[in-house]
């Protein structure tokens, strides 16, 4: 396994990947108004100019990059792994990695945490911190927690 950062060569795997995640996985969480806005949410151009700033890692695993993460000052965002590839450790080595990073320049790590890993936030010692209610544009809302964790080694 190995994780490193994004460079432009790699955009079509890293939109696979978020595209891939949210279509199969979000459905079965959210209405359809609310899966197209993360979609949208997660443009190419967003997607593109976090990996020009160099915010966004992949994991590779035998060369098969199967999961993403972006980092942006000490928040956490787009961890995302191909359905396929889940429940095998490979999320929590992006979430170990991402914490890392975010300790080396804050003692607060800070994230959105969608339905389906809202749960796997709060065993890592993540408390809601806030509550949020976003109209999607299509006819629904979405609703998320904004999720804090003290960084295990304060900067």
């Amino acid at each position: 396994m190995e994780i490193k950062v994004a460079s432009e060569k790699d955009f079509d795997d890293v939109k696979k990947i978020v595209r891939t995640t949210i279509k199969t996985v979000y459905p079965k969480y959210y209405p359809a108004g609310a899966v197209q806005f993360f979609l949208d949410h997660h443009s190419d151009e967003k997607i593109r100019d976090d990996i020009l700033d160099q915010k966004v890692f992949l994991l590779s695993e035998d060369g098969i990059n199967v999961g993403t993460v972006s980092i942006s000052k000490n928040e956490i965002g787009r961890l995302f792994v191909l359905p396929d590839f889940q429940h095998k450790g490979y999320g929590r080595a992006l979430l170990d990695f991402a914490e890392k990073k975010v300790s080396e320049i804050s003692a607060k790590i800070i994230l959105d945490a969608s339905l389906p890993a809202k749960a796997i936030y709060r065993k890592r010692g993540y408390v809601e911190c806030d509550y949020v209610i976003t109209e999607t544009g299509y006819g629904d809302y979405l609703c998320y927690d904004i999720m804090e964790k003290q960084s295990s080694i304060n900067a």
